[in-house]
């Protein structure tokens, strides 16, 4: 038991030590971030770190048309509105869908893996038509391309809506924790801009930035034809208590940032973000989670044949319970590695990072 109880401790006292390390060479580290932009009633605030200096400057929205577009020190984002509309959940008769999660910032690797399954081309522009890719949640934390991410997804949707096509992008347990001031996972990188920039990491994406509303915009689930997605998936209570896909929803996004409400979470609103919420769960993948009887029965109830989540990675993506569940988190927050799901005429198969199909068993 004292061995026990040593090596933990010596475990522990090790990632800390590892932790501090990454941290303060990061801190020695010359970084660029942004742009992190502020919304007013007349102007923009453009706020960036260019080469560990931090820029600023204000566009006068007045006698200026939008899209606003940015480029400074490698880092760019453009964006064609100020607010954003809550985002429709349920789609039919859509062709070719893609679907991945997880991505962590790793930026790059996002990039060739989305190059080489023909989702972008080689300019990084939208090619995948009139087809929708889902992203289920989880581009914040532990990667150092988190900003460069978003504003890419951001620019790509209008891109895919352009061609016919449609990006979704869900909410996973990482943008909640960081829209509510749960910053334990940031690389060591974003807790060195927050201190350039004088403000809290959440406060960079509060309700009067642009991602700030666009994240706010986005979903906690979608269905799209027999397929239902989710980071992290459905508890089978919810079947058994006969709660639409509206109401999860609805009623997890109005208490999506606990210090902006009056009061503090409660009944089922508190229920859907802890363990057992969409953003939160695991039962598909442990031995004593959701029984095949209880997955049939949120099947039945929400109308899909398939439930598709990320959240809990595998080395690649792979199903359970027969197919009926595809998990998506093929790891590519360790940088290395990453695929991309295809469903296309009812069929399921897996992009590698190379750009392979393959069927997905």
């Amino acid at each position: 038991m004292i061995k026990s109880r040593f090596r933990t401790t010596l475990c522990a006292t090790l990632i800390f030590a590892s932790q501090i390390s990454a941290a303060e060479s990061t801190s020695k580290e010359v970084i660029s971030d942004g742009p992190y932009i502020d919304v007013h009633a007349n102007a923009l605030t453009v706020n960036w770190i260019c080469n560990d200096q931090v820029k600023r400057k204000q566009v006068n929205l007045e006698g200026v048309s939008l899209p606003y577009g940015f480029a400074d020190c490698g880092l760019t984002a453009n964006t064609s509105q100020l607010t954003f509309d809550e985002q429709l959940i349920e789609f039919q008769g859509v062709k070719r869908v893609a679907a991945l999660s997880d991505l962590h910032g790793q930026y790059e690797l996002m990039l060739t893996l989305l190059k080489n399954n023909g989702i972008i081309d080689s300019q990084n522009q939208w090619a995948f038509g009139d087809g929708h890719f889902v992203i289920t949640g989880d581009i914040f934390d532990r990667g150092d391309k988190v900003t460069e991410i978003l504003w890419f997804i951001h620019d790509l949707e209008k891109q895919a809506e352009r061609a016919g096509g449609k990006i979704h992008l869900l909410l996973g347990n990482h943008e909640v924790m960081v829209l509510n001031g749960d910053l334990r996972y940031l690389n060591p990188k974003y807790v060195k801009a927050e201190k350039l920039l004088e403000t809290p990491f959440d406060q960079l994406f509060n309700q009067h930035t642009i991602l700030g509303r666009w994240l706010r915009s986005k979903p906690v689930l979608v269905k799209i034809n027999d397929h239902l997605y989710a980071h992290g998936g459905f508890h089978p209570q919810l079947a058994e208590d006969k709660v639409t896909l509206d109401t999860i929803n609805k009623t997890f996004k109005s208490h999506l940032v606990e210090k902006e409400q009056p009061k503090k979470r409660e009944g089922f609103a508190r229920y859907l973000h802890k363990t057992h919420g969409p953003i939160w769960y695991r039962g598909y993948f442990k031995d004593d989670g959701a029984t095949a009887e209880e997955l049939d029965l949120l099947l039945k109830h929400f109308d899909v044949n398939h439930i598709v989540v990320g959240h809990t990675s595998q080395k690649k993506i792979e199903t359970r319970f027969k197919g009926k569940v595809i998990a998506i988190d093929s790891s590519i927050k360790r940088g290395k590695y990453g695929e991309v799901l295809f469903i296309e005429n009812g069929k399921h198969k897996r992009g590698t990072l190379e750009g392979k199909r393959k069927k997905l068993k």
